[in-house]
């Protein structure tokens, strides 16, 4: 007997130990799927955009094509080093008399003056080797590499300013995404509220305890609450595409991270700042000024003179006989071989020096425009540095403002919902119209949305101030 209870219990005790299990097991399933749900967080966005899009690939583009021009114009030190070959067929008939070269015109004495014209032909052939290097330019050469590399500088600044305002735009998409989430939710707890009126003055007019025309101010309040939850949901696509497009439509829009918009930031960054040189678009703004310096001076060293070294070796090879000139028992080789074959050596060491002096007028006037560009890019910079920092105290303005609808927001809605409670329960003892009720029904949907916006607001406020200050790391840094 003791047996048997024994092994009834302890059979019972596995079955409900299964059981357990088994619900273990289903209820560890549920979390998992629910945990692996696509959440789209704020930093990935940003990163899904910096890797995608294709104004920052351009910039980075404009970056290695300046730092590659700073390898092209260091490589002018270097000696220009020619070599070249040649033959050709033909007649040496000379004559005395002045030449001159115009571009695409050359002129030539094809050899030796002889009393009547003769068409004998032969081959010949010229090989050279020259060298040519400009050693000394008046540090010409040193200004094109010190405004190249300005140009390369000013190309990363630009890239960076194009990061930095590529994260800002993404941000400030992603929290219009979630404040038009939370927009359309409101809208379809409106829509349930205007339902659930709807039925429950339909009921009482059906037992002729309201007059028929509340139901049709019911339908009408059904209706206008479907219209107002078609248009969140069109503005909730219309952020989303916004923020796709930033991404490069390389993402698929699942579950955003809400989880840090509908709490305060912990810090609000109201302590005073200035919009210093730090600021990426004034970093890339002031190196727009010193790169134009940078190529005004380079300008003006180009109106010197040039100095070169330059050798030449050359070999000459023709069919022609040396006896030719005198004209009698001149052997002439027509075969090509006599042609190649050279006979005839020279070089030439020598130093120049070349100073186009109409360079002066040309390069002054060069420098003038090149200070006029300077002028314009420094009150450029002017006019966005006297910008940001009046931003800055519009910046603080609105957090104050944002923070104070924060703190407001929740008392409006308290009042709002205990309103409608008061109005609906009134109306069903008779004690109030359908005027009475929808009014209070409006008034709780208007402070329902109110109190989304303010948490959004508050974020959105962060996120300017960031952006003005020129340190992004405010609103990320209260991202948990």
């Amino acid at each position: 007997m003791v047996l048997a209870i024994y092994y009834f219990t302890m059979k019972t005790l596995r079955s409900k130990l299964c059981f357990v299990w088994i619900l273990i097991f289903i209820v560890s399933g549920a979390l998992k799927a629910v945990a692996q749900a696509p959440v789209l967080k704020l930093q990935d966005a940003i990163q899904i955009a910096l890797t995608h899009y294709k104004s920052i690939d351009a910039r980075r583009n404009y970056a290695a094509a300046s730092k590659s021009q700073i390898s092209e114009i260091k490589s002018r030190y270097l000696p220009d080093l020619n070599a070249g070959a040649q033959t050709a067929y033909g007649t040496i008939s000379g004559i005395n008399g002045p030449n001159f070269s115009l571009p695409g015109i050359n002129t030539i004495n094809g050899g030796v003056v002889q009393p009547t014209q003769n068409w004998n032909a032969a081959f010949g052939s010229l090989y050279a080797a020259t060298i040519n290097w400009q050693f000394f330019s008046f540090g010409n050469q040193k200004a094109n590499v010190k405004a190249a590399q300005g140009q390369y500088q000013s190309d990363l600044y630009a890239l960076n300013q194009e990061n930095f305002q590529l994260e800002a735009n993404v941000s400030g998409a992603y929290l219009n995404l979630l404040s038009a989430q939370r927009l359309m939710l409101s809208m379809q707890k409106n829509l349930d509220r205007a339902n659930s009126l709807r039925n429950l003055i339909l009921a009482r007019t059906i037992g002729g305890l309201n007059p028929g025309v509340d139901s049709t101010i019911a339908n009408a309040e059904v209706s206008k609450a479907k219209l107002t939850l078609l248009d969140a949901q069109n503005y909730q696509q219309t952020q989303a595409n916004q923020l796709l497009v930033l991404m490069g439509n390389h993402q698929t829009l699942s579950n955003l991270d809400t989880g840090f918009v509908v709490k305060q930031p912990a810090d609000l960054g109201l302590e005073q700042k200035t919009a210093g040189l730090d600021h990426p678009i004034l970093k890339y703004l002031d190196s727009r000024v010193k790169v134009s310096e940078l190529q005004s001076y380079a300008i003006n060293t180009s109106k010197w003179p040039k100095f070169s070294l330059f050798s030449l070796y050359q070999e000459r090879g023709s069919g022609f006989g040396s006896d030719y000139a005198t004209g009698t028992n001149s052997v002439i080789n027509h075969s090509l071989s006599a042609g190649l074959d050279p006979s005839r050596m020279n070089y030439m060491l020598g130093v120049s020096a070349v100073w186009n002096l109409t360079d002066l007028i040309r390069t002054k006037k060069r420098v003038n425009t090149q200070n006029f560009l300077t002028a314009a890019y420094r009150d450029e910079f002017e006019v966005e540095h006297n910008a940001l920092q009046d931003q800055l105290s519009l910046a603080d303005q609105r957090i104050s403002i944002a923070f104070k609808q924060y703190n407001e927001a929740p008392v409006q809605l308290k009042s709002a919902n205990e309103s409608y409670m008061q109005k609906k329960s009134l109306y069903q003892n008779g004690l109030a119209t359908i005027v009475d009720v929808t009014q209070a029904l409006y008034v709780v949907n208007r402070a329902e949305t109110d109190s989304d916006l303010a948490y959004n607001n508050l974020w959105q406020a962060l996120l300017y101030k960031a952006l003005t200050a020129g340190d992004l790391n405010l609103f990320f840094s209260q991202i948990k």
